[in-house]
Order: structure tokens, then sequence, then C-alpha cells
């Protein structure tokens, strides 16, 4: 075992793949012992950033979403901080911002090294993900699989393109960044619930659904096609 992972080791595809898993580890260790901080606080740091709200909210929460902090969480703190709307389309940005970074690094660091050691039904996977449309980014980034910014990392190891993958990423994001956002506010100032709070929330889990079972109609016509007989 030893003089196999050496060999591998000494390979630099290998070497940065093993980074790569490194940097996602040191990522899950951070988030455990990072203290949660108090949401009662949030709405005040708006003030104390001044014009620079925007950008601080945008690059901060997709800093939060590339070290594998769940988008719920940037999502509620982004609205608590700047109320339903900002909120969620600061949430919106930092997810975009986010996508991007992580495909990036995954692709850098890992897709030679999966590329070069995908055989069988990998190949195939791989392959699906390298012709997948926005809608196919969309399905998969509603599916309960991973976080966030696991799945962006993992979307840059395959032959997934970037400009459907980032798309897909911010519309998949939009249901709930307004619903989570609008929670959000609530929390930090009570008696503003409203029908908008839940609203988005419940249009992502219908469109999930929708999703869902558009992508299975699609891949059981296609294996029926391959299965039956040309005439």
């Amino acid at each position: 075992m030893i003089p196999v992972v050496r060999r591998l080791l000494g390979q630099p595809s290998a070497r940065r793949f093993a980074l790569l898993l490194l940097l996602l580890a040191g990522f899950g260790v951070l988030l455990l012992v990072t203290p949660r901080p108090d949401p009662g606080q949030l709405p005040h740091l708006a003030d104390s950033l001044g014009g620079y709200a925007p950008v601080a909210a945008i690059v901060t929460g997709a800093l939060l979403l590339v070290a594998l902090v769940p988008r719920t969480f940037v999502t509620l703190a982004s609205g608590a901080i700047f109320g339903p709307l900002e909120g969620a389309a600061y949430a919106l940005g930092a997810a975009l911002l986010a996508a991007a970074i992580g495909f990036a690094v995954g692709r850098v660091l890992g897709r030679e090294f999966v590329a070069e050691r995908v055989r069988g039904r990998l190949a195939r996977l791989d392959g699906w993900f390298a012709r997948q449309s926005v809608l196919g980014v969309v399905t998969v980034r509603l599916l309960p699989i991973a976080g966030f910014g696991l799945v962006s990392y993992g979307y840059g190891t395959t032959g997934a393109r970037a400009l459907p993958f980032l798309v897909g990423s911010v519309i998949a994001s939009a249901p709930t960044a307004f619903g989570y956002a609008a929670i959000g506010a609530a929390v930090s100032s009570p008696g503003t619930v409203n029908w908008y709070a839940a609203a988005p929330a419940g249009l992502g889990l219908i469109a999930s659904v929708v999703l869902v079972h558009r992508w299975w109609r699609t891949e059981r016509q296609r294996r029926l096609e391959v299965t039956e007989p040309r005439p």
C-alpha cells in the first residue's frame, strides 16, 4: 500500500488532487471549531460597513461558501444584516462568486487526476457532466446530495463546462435565497414575517420535484432508445 501511495504522490496530478482533499478536510475542521455568531448582533454590521457593505457582503459570503459553510446559514445571515430583498441579492452574488471559485479550484487541482483514472461507468458519468445543460446543473444543485461549496469543487473535477454550471448554480439558488433571507430578516427584526418568507422556499421545493421528475423521464427515455433494437 505504501509504495502505491508513494508512486501516486510522485505524479503532479496526484499531488494536486491530494492538496484539494487536504484543503477540503481543513475547511471541515475549521467549520467545526469556529464559534457561531450571535444573530442579534448581525444587523449592526451593515451600519459599520457603510458604502462597502454590498461588496463586503458578497465577498465574505463567497469565502464562507468556499470554506464549506452551508448556504442556508450564509443566506439567513445576509437577510438578518441587510433585510429580505437586499440580503437575497447579496446572497445570490455570493453564490455566483463562490461557484466560480470552487469550480476553478476543483478544475485546477482535481480535473487532470480524475480524467486520467475514470473508466467504465465513471467515464460515462463524466461524459454526462460534460454534456450538461443549465437544466442539468439546476437539477443536481437542487438534489440534497452535498453542500453548495462541495458540489462546486466536485463539478470542477468533472468535464462540465463553466458557463452552464455558473448559470445553473444561480438559478437553483434563487428560490431559497429570497425565502431564507426573509426568514433571517424576521429573526433579527421580529414581527416582519410575511408570505414571501415561505413562498419562495416552497417554490424551490416544487421546482426540485419537477426538475427531478423531468430528468428521470429523460433518462428513462434515453435508456429505452438504447436498449430497443433498431429495425
